[in-house]
């Protein structure tokens, strides 16, 4: 059942949504004559090239400095999770927290979480297609949220500037950070969610 559209050269048109009978793996809608494909080409590819290059840039993202702190003309730089310890020491614990979860724990998760939907179509798992398509929506929907550090670092940079005496500007992390949000979001974008349904069908007829 899962395949039934897919057997009968039958394909969704993503932009208006009107069903469409495939005469070849491109077709052009006939309501708004967008271009599309049954199937997204090359999604797993895609969205491996952009997971991995969301994880490369993981890494320089939480050891560079994210935000600079000028005292009297004096630096010092900070990474997220030094940032993160700061504002804990500050006594603003909620603002911490809220900056780990969006900062650390959402882009972790939704480079985990691609990779898993990735595994799950090329080994075929049969795991539970309701739990990976809640999986896929809930990366897709997280992705704009994990730049929250960043316009954390923006209005600081903004408000707390007292010229020699006191301001923040933002490092080079910030640069790496933003890449990796951005390339999480192609990872999401360029994955084809009924790859996944695909595999229950073969799966079925087993």
């Amino acid at each position: 059942m899962a395949n039934k559209a897919m057997t009968s050269s039958l394909g969704n048109c993503p932009r208006c949504h009107k069903l469409n009978v495939m005469d070849s793996d491109k077709q052009k809608c006939s309501r708004c004559h967008f271009h599309f494909y049954l199937r997204k080409p090359n999604s797993i590819q895609f969205t491996m090239a952009w997971t991995i290059a969301a994880l490369i840039m993981f890494i320089p993202a939480n050891t560079y400095p994210m935000m600079v702190f000028y005292s009297f003309g004096n630096p010092d730089a900070s990474t997220i999770l030094q940032g993160i310890a700061i504002f804990i020491q500050l006594g603003m614990l909620p603002v911490a927290v809220i900056i780990f979860i969006a900062s650390f724990i959402v882009p972790l998760g939704k480079i985990i979480g691609l990779f898993v939907l990735m595994y799950n179509v090329k080994r075929k798992d049969k795991v539970n297609l309701k739990q990976q398509g809640k999986l896929y929506h809930l990366v897709e929907f997280l992705g704009p949220w994990s730049m929250l550090d960043v316009f954390v670092v923006s209005i600081m940079a903004a408000v707390v500037n007292l010229g020699f005496i006191t301001s923040i500007e933002a490092d080079s992390g910030i640069t790496y950070f933003s890449l990796m949000v951005i390339f999480t979001m192609f990872a999401a974008e360029s994955f084809d969610p009924r790859l996944l349904w695909d595999n229950a069908k073969v799966d079925n007829n087993k």
